[in-house]
């Protein structure tokens, strides 16, 4: 009998609508929710709980009093309800902190969390924000709900199927929430993607997986197979690829915005997809191994934007490529002291197989920089440890060669939540990233992360460039506010604040 790997039905994100009504006025809701501010003098409740108070015969203040609930972000506490002439059986009293972005964020993710496998939940969250709390709650609350699962009896839990914003009459809030289900739905896709097992996870089921995407988007998709890259040149990828029975791909992901001329700049990203890291001949330890399914995260946040550009309007040309390989060990392995040759000629020694994420992005990148004229060149990936001895487990690093480009990266990361810490393009450690007898050497060692970036750097051209290495951010592990417990999904968020921003171009072109 043959044995299937066929990815069972997934769970969905939670349904969202809008509501200028507060909770009690809206009938058919299974849970109220509410927001609770810090504040020094006691936690305040927000819009709709007094009313809420007076409709259920509760005092949700004396509730949340007696719970010594201190209205600290993410903070839940439950007041279960009597039935009545109500539809409500359960109130939930959600911190919200100062009532930031941030705050929000998580609140929603909390709100998620306490509302699994309940039909509907109708929340004044978003009533105590400002513009972009709205959408910091529905981003919180569809990251918060994310699940995967290949059980045969199905999944444990779902996400609560609908979500109610309720006391929202702002004009612009229909335009938010769909934005901020765009920008929630491409962190769910990327999270997705990289939780998927390395038996199916293929390159070629990583090509496919962009073809889909990309045909529901209105994107132009090419893959090149292992034949293709051959006859063109690109032998980082083959290398990299060289030992798997899964050969390699090139995901090439192509979104043009509406009314593009010829002069429009073009904004090249490029995504690492290791589909599985062993480590090549230069083994992992079988601890560190254990994650690498998700090695090609970088190529996810790639996917998952291209196909969320026209969601947020994005203004500029943008090509995705995704080098897609799997790093395996067989007779055909690359060895450590082999040289290759990249796509447009450079070469490198490689010195240690298991840095064989720069060995791919370069021929990507060197791609790029021949054959699209790109006018901004980001490349994301999780490439180095170093970067997670670095910066610990929250925050990506990033490198930038030009300053323009350097604030839309620091612009983005606030504005999306997903954090970075600029590094340092140290000059004085290139003769590290320097072989003696090829053009490069992908083993520089010492500062990892800084390196890796150096030897980036010479595919980057006069580019104007940045690399953002998130290996430090791509696991969680626990469940911890939007994050839930495994592969991250970190990425697309940034990528889609900065590319849906009004002039993603502004102080670079």
């Amino acid at each position: 009998m043959a044995i299937s790997t066929q990815l069972p039905t997934q769970v969905s994100p939670p349904e969202f609508a809008l509501s200028p009504a507060l909770p009690h006025q809206i009938g058919g809701a299974e849970v109220w929710a509410f927001p609770v501010l810090a504040d020094p003098d006691g936690p305040l409740l927000g819009p709709g709980a007094d009313e809420a108070s007076e409709a259920l015969g509760t005092d949700l203040l004396a509730a949340l009093e007696a719970a010594r609930a201190t209205g600290r972000t993410g903070e839940v506490t439950t007041v279960p309800v009597a039935a009545g002439p109500h539809d409500v059986s359960l109130v939930l009293l959600v911190g919200a902190g100062d009532g930031t972005v941030t705050d929000l964020r998580r609140a929603g993710a909390a709100l998620a969390r306490a509302t699994k496998d309940r039909a509907s939940v109708v929340t004044t969250l978003a009533a105590i924000a400002p513009v972009e709390g709205l959408g910091a709650v529905v981003v919180g609350a569809m990251l918060g709900s994310f699940s995967f699962h290949w059980r045969s009896t199905g999944p444990q839990e779902r996400p609560v199927a609908r979500i109610v914003l309720a006391d929202v009459s702002d004009d612009g809030a229909d335009d938010e929430l769909a934005r901020s289900i765009a920008l929630g739905g491409a962190g769910w896709r990327s999270r997705a993607l990289a939780t998927v097992p390395a038996n199916l996870k293929t390159p070629a089921w990583l090509a496919e997986q962009a073809e889909e995407v990309g045909e529901a988007a209105g994107l132009d998709v090419k893959v090149w197979d292992e034949k293709q890259l051959t006859s063109e040149g690109f032998g980082g990828l083959l290398a990299v690829g060289g030992g798997s029975a899964n050969p390699p791909r090139l995901i090439r992901m192509d979104y043009t915005p509406r009314g593009a001329t010829k002069k429009m700049p073009t904004v090249v990203l490029v995504g690492k997809g290791i589909t599985f890291d062993s480590g090549g001949l230069d083994i992992k330890p079988s601890e560190s191994m254990l994650t690498m399914k998700r090695d090609m995260s970088g190529g996810a946040a790639v996917i998952a934007a291209m196909a969320a550009l026209r969601d947020v309007d994005c203004p500029v040309r943008v090509i995705g490529l995704v080098p897609a390989a799997e790093n395996s060990i067989s007779g055909s392995a690359m060895r450590p002291g082999d040289v290759i040759t990249h796509f447009g000629g450079r070469t490198s020694e490689v010195n240690n197989t298991d840095a064989e994420g720069r060995l791919v992005l370069a021929d990507a990148m060197a791609y790029a920089v021949s054959e699209l004229a790109p006018t901004v060149l980001l490349d994301i990936a999780t490439l180095t440890g170093a970067m997670k001895v670095s910066l610990g487990q929250w925050t990506g690093g990033y490198f930038a060669n030009h300053e323009g480009l350097a604030a839309q990266v620091e612009a983005a990361a606030v504005g999306s939540g997903e954090n970075v810490w600029r590094m340092p393009l140290v000059k004085d450690y290139e003769d590290k990233v320097t072989s003696k007898i090829a053009d490069g050497d992908n083993a520089a060692g010492g500062a990892g992360a800084i390196t890796a970036a150096l030897f980036l750097q010479h595919f980057a051209g006069d580019v104007p460039w940045a690399h953002v290495d998130f290996a430090s951010a791509a696991e969680s592990p626990t469940d911890r506010h939007e994050w839930t417990a495994g592969p991250s999904g970190y990425g697309p968020r940034l990528l889609l604040t900065w590319l849906g921003s009004d002039d993603p171009l502004d102080g670079i072109a």
